[in-house]
Protein backbone atom coordinates (compact mmCIF):
# COMPACT_ATOMS: atom_id res chain seq x y z
CA UNK A 1 0.00 0.00 0.00
CA UNK A 2 1.33 3.45 -1.00
CA UNK A 3 0.85 6.37 1.37
CA UNK A 4 1.48 10.05 0.93
CA UNK A 5 2.08 12.50 3.81
CA UNK A 6 1.75 16.18 2.98
CA UNK A 7 4.11 18.37 5.01
CA UNK A 8 7.77 18.61 5.87
CA UNK A 9 8.39 19.21 9.57
CA UNK A 10 8.97 17.37 12.82
CA UNK A 11 5.27 16.57 13.15
CA UNK A 12 5.27 14.88 9.76
CA UNK A 13 8.42 12.94 10.63
CA UNK A 14 6.71 11.62 13.78
CA UNK A 15 3.61 10.66 11.78
CA UNK A 16 5.70 8.87 9.14
CA UNK A 17 7.72 6.91 11.71
CA UNK A 18 4.50 5.80 13.37
CA UNK A 19 2.84 4.83 10.07
CA UNK A 20 5.88 2.73 9.11
CA UNK A 21 5.02 0.30 11.90
CA UNK A 22 2.12 -1.05 9.82
CA UNK A 23 3.39 -4.01 7.71
CA UNK A 24 0.83 -3.40 4.95
CA UNK A 25 2.43 -0.06 4.06
CA UNK A 26 5.04 -0.65 1.39
CA UNK A 27 6.00 2.93 0.51
CA UNK A 28 5.55 6.40 2.01
CA UNK A 29 6.05 9.62 0.08
CA UNK A 30 6.57 12.95 1.88
CA UNK A 31 5.61 16.15 0.07
CA UNK A 32 7.96 17.97 0.42
CA UNK A 33 9.54 16.25 3.45
CA UNK A 34 13.04 17.30 4.52
CA UNK A 35 16.58 16.00 4.70
CA UNK A 36 15.93 14.05 7.90
CA UNK A 37 12.58 12.62 6.77
CA UNK A 38 14.42 11.26 3.72
CA UNK A 39 15.73 8.43 5.92
CA UNK A 40 12.14 7.20 6.45
CA UNK A 41 10.21 8.23 3.33
CA UNK A 42 10.69 9.20 -0.30
CA UNK A 43 10.78 13.00 -0.33
CA UNK A 44 9.19 14.74 -3.30
CA UNK A 45 9.90 18.40 -4.01
CA UNK A 46 6.28 19.53 -4.11
CA UNK A 47 5.24 22.22 -1.63
CA UNK A 48 2.49 21.57 0.91
CA UNK A 49 0.39 24.41 -0.55
CA UNK A 50 0.77 23.27 -4.16
CA UNK A 51 -2.62 21.58 -4.34
CA UNK A 52 -2.46 20.99 -8.11
CA UNK A 53 1.02 19.46 -7.80
CA UNK A 54 -0.06 17.25 -4.90
CA UNK A 55 -3.12 15.91 -6.69
CA UNK A 56 -1.21 15.31 -9.91
CA UNK A 57 1.47 13.36 -8.02
CA UNK A 58 -1.14 11.29 -6.16
CA UNK A 59 -2.89 10.40 -9.41
CA UNK A 60 0.29 9.59 -11.32
CA UNK A 61 1.68 7.41 -8.51
CA UNK A 62 -1.59 5.66 -7.65
CA UNK A 63 -1.52 6.71 -3.99
CA UNK A 64 -3.79 4.54 -1.85
CA UNK A 65 -4.17 6.90 1.11
CA UNK A 66 -3.04 10.42 1.97
CA UNK A 67 -2.40 12.19 5.27
CA UNK A 68 -2.63 15.98 5.02
CA UNK A 69 -0.86 17.24 8.13
CA UNK A 70 -0.29 21.05 8.07
CA UNK A 71 -2.96 23.73 8.50
CA UNK A 72 -2.38 25.64 5.24
CA UNK A 73 -3.18 22.82 2.77
CA UNK A 74 -6.14 21.72 4.90
CA UNK A 75 -7.64 25.22 4.86
CA UNK A 76 -6.87 25.50 1.14
CA UNK A 77 -8.89 22.35 0.41
CA UNK A 78 -6.19 19.74 -0.19
CA UNK A 79 -8.39 16.94 1.18
CA UNK A 80 -11.29 18.05 -1.02
CA UNK A 81 -9.06 18.01 -4.10
CA UNK A 82 -7.53 14.59 -3.34
CA UNK A 83 -10.84 12.92 -2.56
CA UNK A 84 -12.30 14.40 -5.75
CA UNK A 85 -9.83 12.23 -7.70
CA UNK A 86 -10.55 9.17 -5.56
CA UNK A 87 -7.72 9.33 -3.01
CA UNK A 88 -9.01 8.72 0.55
CA UNK A 89 -7.52 11.09 3.12
CA UNK A 90 -6.95 11.64 6.81
CA UNK A 91 -7.76 15.26 7.53
CA UNK A 92 -10.77 17.58 7.44
CA UNK A 93 -12.24 19.15 4.34
CA UNK A 94 -11.86 22.90 3.90
CA UNK A 95 -15.32 23.72 5.26
CA UNK A 96 -14.35 22.01 8.54
CA UNK A 97 -10.71 23.19 8.61
CA UNK A 98 -12.10 26.73 8.95
CA UNK A 99 -12.29 25.98 12.69
CA UNK A 100 -8.58 26.87 12.66
CA UNK A 101 -8.52 28.95 9.51
CA UNK A 102 -10.71 31.67 11.03
CA UNK A 103 -10.61 32.60 14.70
CA UNK A 104 -13.76 34.66 14.16
CA UNK A 105 -15.56 31.55 12.94
CA UNK A 106 -14.38 29.44 15.89
CA UNK A 107 -15.24 32.11 18.48
CA UNK A 108 -18.69 32.62 16.98
CA UNK A 109 -19.22 28.84 16.90
CA UNK A 110 -18.39 28.56 20.61
CA UNK A 111 -20.64 31.47 21.47
CA UNK A 112 -23.57 30.08 19.46
CA UNK A 113 -23.31 26.58 20.93
CA UNK A 114 -22.35 27.59 24.49
CA UNK A 115 -18.87 26.04 24.46
CA UNK A 116 -16.81 27.64 27.25
CA UNK A 117 -14.23 30.14 26.01
CA UNK A 118 -12.99 33.66 26.72
CA UNK A 119 -15.29 36.61 26.02
CA UNK A 120 -14.35 38.58 22.90
CA UNK A 121 -15.06 41.30 20.36
CA UNK A 122 -14.39 41.22 16.60
CA UNK A 123 -13.18 44.18 14.52
CA UNK A 124 -12.46 44.69 10.82
CA UNK A 125 -12.18 48.48 11.14
CA UNK A 126 -9.10 49.84 12.89
CA UNK A 127 -10.90 52.96 14.07
CA UNK A 128 -13.51 50.92 15.93
CA UNK A 129 -10.82 48.63 17.31
CA UNK A 130 -8.75 51.57 18.59
CA UNK A 131 -11.84 53.09 20.19
CA UNK A 132 -12.51 49.81 22.01
CA UNK A 133 -8.85 49.72 23.10
CA UNK A 134 -9.42 52.87 25.17
CA UNK A 135 -11.78 51.13 27.58
CA UNK A 136 -11.26 47.37 27.14
CA UNK A 137 -10.08 45.26 30.10
CA UNK A 138 -6.29 45.10 30.46
CA UNK A 139 -4.44 42.82 29.87
CA UNK A 140 -6.14 41.66 26.68
CA UNK A 141 -5.28 39.26 23.88
CA UNK A 142 -5.27 40.44 20.26
CA UNK A 143 -5.50 37.70 17.63
CA UNK A 144 -5.26 37.80 13.85
CA UNK A 145 -8.31 36.12 12.36
CA UNK A 146 -6.48 33.91 9.87
CA UNK A 147 -3.47 31.60 9.85
CA UNK A 148 -0.20 33.23 10.92
CA UNK A 149 2.27 30.38 11.47
CA UNK A 150 1.26 30.20 15.13
CA UNK A 151 2.47 33.77 15.73
CA UNK A 152 -0.74 35.75 15.25
CA UNK A 153 -1.53 36.09 18.97
CA UNK A 154 -0.30 39.05 21.01
CA UNK A 155 -0.81 39.44 24.77
CA UNK A 156 -1.11 43.16 25.52
CA UNK A 157 -0.30 44.37 29.04
CA UNK A 158 -0.98 48.07 28.45
CA UNK A 159 -3.20 50.21 26.21
CA UNK A 160 -0.08 51.27 24.37
CA UNK A 161 0.57 47.57 23.63
CA UNK A 162 -2.98 47.18 22.34
CA UNK A 163 -2.68 50.16 20.00
CA UNK A 164 0.68 48.92 18.71
CA UNK A 165 -0.73 45.41 18.11
CA UNK A 166 -3.70 46.79 16.18
CA UNK A 167 -1.56 49.04 14.01
CA UNK A 168 0.92 46.24 13.24
CA UNK A 169 -1.81 43.74 12.33
CA UNK A 170 -4.44 45.89 10.64
CA UNK A 171 -2.33 48.66 9.06
CA UNK A 172 1.20 47.28 8.66
CA UNK A 173 -0.23 43.83 7.89
CA UNK A 174 2.61 41.91 9.53
CA UNK A 175 0.47 38.78 9.10
CA UNK A 176 -0.80 39.73 5.65
CA UNK A 177 -4.53 39.36 5.00
CA UNK A 178 -4.82 37.20 8.14
CA UNK A 179 -4.71 40.34 10.29
CA UNK A 180 -7.26 42.45 8.40
CA UNK A 181 -9.84 41.23 10.93
CA UNK A 182 -8.89 40.79 14.58
CA UNK A 183 -10.35 39.21 17.69
CA UNK A 184 -9.84 41.10 20.96
CA UNK A 185 -10.22 38.51 23.67
CA UNK A 186 -10.44 38.31 27.45
CA UNK A 187 -7.11 37.41 29.07
CA UNK A 188 -7.49 34.16 31.00
CA UNK A 189 -5.14 32.63 33.55
CA UNK A 190 -4.45 29.06 34.58
CA UNK A 191 -2.48 26.00 33.42
CA UNK A 192 -2.55 25.35 29.68
CA UNK A 193 -3.24 21.89 28.28
CA UNK A 194 -3.07 20.54 24.73
CA UNK A 195 -5.39 17.67 23.86
CA UNK A 196 -5.36 16.12 20.39
CA UNK A 197 -8.36 13.99 19.48
CA UNK A 198 -9.20 11.58 16.69
CA UNK A 199 -12.75 12.06 15.42
CA UNK A 200 -14.79 10.68 12.53
CA UNK A 201 -17.48 13.31 13.00
CA UNK A 202 -19.42 11.27 15.53
CA UNK A 203 -17.03 9.60 17.94
CA UNK A 204 -14.23 11.44 19.78
CA UNK A 205 -11.13 9.56 20.94
CA UNK A 206 -8.84 11.94 22.86
CA UNK A 207 -5.12 11.24 22.85
CA UNK A 208 -2.73 11.64 25.78
CA UNK A 209 -2.67 15.24 27.04
CA UNK A 210 0.51 17.27 26.69
CA UNK A 211 2.22 20.48 27.84
CA UNK A 212 3.94 22.73 25.31
CA UNK A 213 6.73 25.24 26.03
CA UNK A 214 6.25 28.18 23.67
CA UNK A 215 8.78 30.75 24.87
CA UNK A 216 12.28 30.74 23.41
CA UNK A 217 14.20 30.79 26.69
CA UNK A 218 14.24 29.12 30.10
CA UNK A 219 11.69 30.14 32.73
CA UNK A 220 9.21 30.92 29.92
CA UNK A 221 11.07 34.05 28.90
CA UNK A 222 11.75 35.46 25.44
CA UNK A 223 9.68 35.50 22.27
CA UNK A 224 6.94 33.05 21.41
CA UNK A 225 8.03 30.21 19.12
CA UNK A 226 6.40 27.28 17.39
CA UNK A 227 7.33 25.27 20.49
CA UNK A 228 10.66 24.52 22.21
CA UNK A 229 9.60 21.23 23.75
CA UNK A 230 6.74 19.17 25.11
CA UNK A 231 5.94 16.56 27.71
CA UNK A 232 3.11 14.06 28.00
CA UNK A 233 0.94 13.44 29.90
CA UNK A 234 0.11 16.87 31.35
CA UNK A 235 -0.20 16.47 35.16
CA UNK A 236 -2.81 19.23 35.39
CA UNK A 237 -5.19 17.23 33.20
CA UNK A 238 -6.79 14.89 35.72
CA UNK A 239 -9.39 12.22 35.01
CA UNK A 240 -12.11 14.48 36.40
CA UNK A 241 -11.09 17.38 34.16
CA UNK A 242 -10.91 15.05 31.15
CA UNK A 243 -14.49 13.91 31.77
CA UNK A 244 -15.64 17.50 32.14
CA UNK A 245 -13.92 18.49 28.89
CA UNK A 246 -15.53 15.60 27.04
CA UNK A 247 -18.97 16.65 28.27
CA UNK A 248 -18.69 20.43 27.90
CA UNK A 249 -16.15 20.94 25.08
CA UNK A 250 -15.19 17.94 22.94
CA UNK A 251 -18.58 16.40 22.12
CA UNK A 252 -20.35 19.78 21.90
CA UNK A 253 -17.74 20.98 19.39
CA UNK A 254 -18.27 17.96 17.13
CA UNK A 255 -22.05 18.36 17.43
CA UNK A 256 -21.78 22.07 16.63
CA UNK A 257 -19.74 21.41 13.50
CA UNK A 258 -22.27 18.79 12.38
CA UNK A 259 -25.12 21.23 13.00
CA UNK A 260 -23.35 23.78 10.81
CA UNK A 261 -22.96 21.25 7.98
CA UNK A 262 -19.19 21.17 8.53
CA UNK A 263 -18.58 17.62 9.78
CA UNK A 264 -15.02 17.35 11.06
CA UNK A 265 -13.04 14.17 10.34
CA UNK A 266 -9.38 14.02 11.30
CA UNK A 267 -7.37 15.23 14.26
CA UNK A 268 -8.94 18.11 16.18
CA UNK A 269 -6.60 19.93 18.53
CA UNK A 270 -8.05 21.52 21.65
CA UNK A 271 -5.89 24.23 23.23
CA UNK A 272 -7.31 24.55 26.73
CA UNK A 273 -6.80 26.74 29.77
CA UNK A 274 -7.84 25.39 33.16
CA UNK A 275 -9.22 28.54 34.79
CA UNK A 276 -10.66 28.89 38.28
CA UNK A 277 -14.08 28.75 36.61
CA UNK A 278 -13.35 25.56 34.72
CA UNK A 279 -11.76 24.54 31.39
CA UNK A 280 -11.93 27.09 28.58
CA UNK A 281 -11.03 26.73 24.89
CA UNK A 282 -8.14 29.01 23.94
CA UNK A 283 -7.89 27.76 20.36
CA UNK A 284 -8.78 24.97 17.99
CA UNK A 285 -6.36 23.52 15.44
CA UNK A 286 -7.59 21.41 12.55
CA UNK A 287 -4.59 19.03 12.68
CA UNK A 288 -1.94 17.39 14.83
CA UNK A 289 -0.02 19.91 16.92
CA UNK A 290 3.70 20.50 16.54
CA UNK A 291 5.60 19.56 18.70
CA UNK A 292 2.77 17.86 20.66
CA UNK A 293 2.62 15.06 18.09
CA UNK A 294 6.24 14.19 18.86
CA UNK A 295 5.35 13.10 22.41
CA UNK A 296 1.82 11.80 21.83
CA UNK A 297 2.43 9.33 19.00
CA UNK A 298 5.34 7.53 20.71
CA UNK A 299 2.87 6.66 23.50
CA UNK A 300 0.26 5.28 21.07
CA UNK A 301 -0.02 1.50 21.40
CA UNK A 302 -2.64 1.05 18.67
CA UNK A 303 -1.81 1.12 14.96
CA UNK A 304 -1.93 4.69 13.63
CA UNK A 305 -2.88 3.82 10.07
CA UNK A 306 -5.77 1.64 11.25
CA UNK A 307 -7.07 4.57 13.28
CA UNK A 308 -6.66 7.03 10.40
CA UNK A 309 -8.52 4.74 8.03
CA UNK A 310 -11.32 4.32 10.59
CA UNK A 311 -11.58 8.10 10.89
CA UNK A 312 -12.02 8.33 7.14
CA UNK A 313 -14.45 5.40 6.99
CA UNK A 314 -16.56 6.55 9.95
CA UNK A 315 -15.81 3.40 11.97
CA UNK A 316 -13.84 4.91 14.85
CA UNK A 317 -16.31 3.51 17.40
CA UNK A 318 -15.18 -0.01 16.42
CA UNK A 319 -11.46 0.78 16.47
CA UNK A 320 -8.95 0.32 19.27
CA UNK A 321 -7.27 3.56 20.40
CA UNK A 322 -5.05 2.91 23.40
CA UNK A 323 -1.97 4.57 24.86
CA UNK A 324 0.77 3.35 27.14
CA UNK A 325 0.96 4.37 30.80
CA UNK A 326 4.44 5.86 30.40
CA UNK A 327 5.61 9.41 29.82
CA UNK A 328 7.36 11.16 26.95
CA UNK A 329 9.50 14.27 26.57
CA UNK A 330 10.57 16.18 23.45
CA UNK A 331 13.44 18.68 23.58
CA UNK A 332 13.73 20.92 20.53
CA UNK A 333 17.20 21.67 19.22
CA UNK A 334 17.02 25.01 17.44
CA UNK A 335 19.30 27.33 15.50
CA UNK A 336 20.59 30.00 17.87
CA UNK A 337 18.62 33.20 17.34
CA UNK A 338 15.31 31.49 16.56
CA UNK A 339 12.56 32.74 16.32
CA UNK A 340 14.43 35.84 15.19
CA UNK A 341 17.38 35.90 12.82
CA UNK A 342 19.47 32.73 12.61
CA UNK A 343 21.94 30.99 10.30
CA UNK A 344 21.57 27.59 8.67
CA UNK A 345 23.64 25.23 6.54
CA UNK A 346 25.73 23.76 9.35
CA UNK A 347 26.60 20.03 9.20
CA UNK A 348 24.21 18.05 11.38
CA UNK A 349 25.27 14.87 13.19
CA UNK A 350 22.63 12.68 14.85
CA UNK A 351 23.38 10.18 17.63
CA UNK A 352 22.17 6.60 17.63
CA UNK A 353 18.92 6.16 19.54
CA UNK A 354 17.44 3.28 21.53
CA UNK A 355 14.10 1.67 20.73
CA UNK A 356 12.23 3.98 23.12
CA UNK A 357 13.93 7.12 21.76
CA UNK A 358 13.61 9.06 18.53
CA UNK A 359 14.85 12.08 16.63
CA UNK A 360 12.20 13.85 14.57
CA UNK A 361 13.80 16.22 12.09
CA UNK A 362 11.99 19.51 11.44
CA UNK A 363 14.44 21.73 9.57
CA UNK A 364 17.27 20.05 7.64
CA UNK A 365 18.30 19.39 4.07
CA UNK A 366 20.79 17.29 2.15
CA UNK A 367 23.66 19.29 0.66
CA UNK A 368 26.49 17.57 -1.20
CA UNK A 369 25.39 14.28 0.32
CA UNK A 370 25.54 15.67 3.86
CA UNK A 371 22.73 16.47 6.29
CA UNK A 372 22.81 20.17 7.21
CA UNK A 373 20.57 22.48 9.22
CA UNK A 374 17.82 24.19 7.29
CA UNK A 375 15.45 25.90 9.70
CA UNK A 376 14.86 27.58 13.04
CA UNK A 377 13.63 24.45 14.77
CA UNK A 378 16.04 21.80 13.56
CA UNK A 379 14.77 18.69 15.34
CA UNK A 380 13.07 17.23 18.39
CA UNK A 381 14.92 14.75 20.63
CA UNK A 382 12.35 12.40 22.17
CA UNK A 383 12.41 9.71 24.84
CA UNK A 384 9.72 7.51 26.41
CA UNK A 385 10.15 6.15 29.91
CA UNK A 386 7.98 4.83 32.74
CA UNK A 387 8.18 8.13 34.62
CA UNK A 388 8.22 11.76 33.50
CA UNK A 389 11.48 12.52 35.29
CA UNK A 390 13.24 9.63 33.53
CA UNK A 391 11.75 10.65 30.16
CA UNK A 392 13.06 14.20 30.58
CA UNK A 393 16.55 13.02 31.52
CA UNK A 394 16.66 10.59 28.60
CA UNK A 395 15.42 13.18 26.08
CA UNK A 396 18.15 15.59 27.17
CA UNK A 397 20.73 12.83 26.81
CA UNK A 398 19.61 12.35 23.20
CA UNK A 399 19.56 16.12 22.58
CA UNK A 400 23.07 16.50 24.01
CA UNK A 401 24.28 13.94 21.46
CA UNK A 402 23.02 16.07 18.55
CA UNK A 403 25.80 18.12 16.99
CA UNK A 404 25.63 21.26 14.87
CA UNK A 405 27.50 24.54 15.21
CA UNK A 406 24.85 26.95 16.50
CA UNK A 407 22.68 24.52 18.48
CA UNK A 408 20.41 26.06 21.10
CA UNK A 409 17.86 24.46 23.40
CA UNK A 410 15.98 25.28 26.55
CA UNK A 411 17.25 23.48 29.64
CA UNK A 412 14.00 23.47 31.63
CA UNK A 413 11.61 21.47 29.45
CA UNK A 414 9.26 19.50 31.70
CA UNK A 415 10.28 21.11 34.97
CA UNK A 416 6.96 22.87 35.41
CA UNK A 417 5.15 19.59 34.78
CA UNK A 418 7.36 17.78 37.30
CA UNK A 419 6.62 20.40 39.94
CA UNK A 420 2.87 20.11 39.27
CA UNK A 421 3.03 16.32 39.43
CA UNK A 422 4.86 16.48 42.75
CA UNK A 423 2.25 18.85 44.18
CA UNK A 424 -0.53 16.60 42.92
CA UNK A 425 1.11 13.55 44.50
CA UNK A 426 1.55 15.39 47.80
CA UNK A 427 -2.13 16.34 47.78
CA UNK A 428 -3.08 12.79 46.77
CA UNK A 429 -4.90 13.98 43.66
CA UNK A 430 -4.10 10.73 41.90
Amino acid sequence: MKLMVVGGGGREHAIIKSLKKNPDITEIFALPGNGGIAADAVCVNIGAKDIDGITAFAKENKIDFAVVAPDDPLVLGCVDALEAIGVPCFGPRANAAIIEGSKVFSKNLMKKYHIPTASYEVFDDIGAALAYAEHCPIPIVVKADGLALGKGVLICETREDVRAALHSMMEDKIFGASGCTVVMEEFLTGPEVSVLAFTDGNVVRPMISSMDHKRAHDHDEGLNTGGMGTVAPNPYYTKEIAELCMETIFLPTIAAMNAEGRTFRGCLYFGLMLTKDGPRVIEYNCRFGDPETQVVLPLLKSDLFTIMKAVHDGTLSDTDVTFSDGAACCVVCASDGYPGKYETGYPLTLPKTAEDEAIYVAGAKIKDGMLVTGGGRVLGAVAVRDTLSDAIAAAYAVADGVQFENKYMRRDIGQRALAAANVAAANKIY
